[in-house]
């Protein structure tokens, strides 16, 4: 885990480029929120991020994140899943996430909304779309994006703040823009169809954030540029 001072470096670092970014795209610097990344790290990174003024905090499995969330129980941050959630895990997420942004499917929209009616709460969730159609990535068909967010809607306990993609794993720099932009028209259109406000734009991390500002994204999803390489877990 690196140091505070690094951190803090880095940090500001990322900053610059976020708001170089909003610039060059004649964006206002706060238009696009950073959620640091701190899956994989201990939950120093949950707390650096915290004293940095960074109130939200994205992790990919349930169970670590439960456990950091114990162990910083006193600090009011938003804990935002990021990752494929399982069916089998959504009690459980349920009751540790403040958002859940991976929402990939009918089946666990629907188990979702149950859940949370089962403990009293209205949960946010982002729904994941496959904009880039890439087959390695999770997330609905565009052309099912649309089916689902009339399922979400009707969901008495859920609440849709925007949508959630993850570019394709391709070296052409432009496939990252072209799914971005994609996602963009995407939530125009069904904004303007459904009559409703879609805020969030989740989409963008280290290598690719500037083509996610330019194309409009909200909130940007970053752990290395601040937490440097993670220690992945022993299979």
């Amino acid at each position: 885990m690196i140091g505070l001072e690094v951190f803090k470096s880095n940090l500001e670092a990322l900053q610059a480029r976020m708001a170089a970014a909003c610039r060059a795209s004649g964006r206002a610097d706060d238009s696009v929120s950073l959620l640091p990344v701190t899956k994989n790290h201990g939950v120093e990174a949950v707390r650096y991020a915290y004293d940095a003024g960074l109130y939200a905090v994205g992790e990919n499995r349930v169970q670590e994140a439960a456990s950091k969330r114990a162990k910083v129980s006193g600090m009011p941050l938003r804990w935002e899943l990021i990752g494929h959630l399982q069916s089998n895990k959504a009690k459980e997420a349920v009751a540790v996430f403040d958002r859940i942004q991976s929402v990939d499917s009918l089946k666990l929209l629907e188990r979702l909304n149950r859940l949370a009616g089962e403990a009293g709460k209205c949960l946010p969730i982002l729904l994941q779309c496959n904009a880039g159609a890439d087959p390695r990535k999770y997330g609905f068909p565009v052309d099912a994006l649309e089916g689902a967010l009339e399922c979400a809607l009707g969901g008495e306990h859920i609440k849709v703040e925007g949508l959630m993609t993850i570019a394709p794993l391709d070296d052409a720099p432009e496939a990252a823009a072209d799914c971005f932009g994609r996602l963009r028209e995407l939530r125009d259109h069904l904004s303007a169809r459904h009559g409703i406000e879609l805020k969030e734009l989740s989409m963008g991390m280290t290598g690719d954030l500037e083509a996610a500002i330019a194309a409009g994204s909200t909130q940007i999803r970053v752990g290395t540029a601040l937490y440097g390489q993670r220690a992945y877990p022993a299979a």
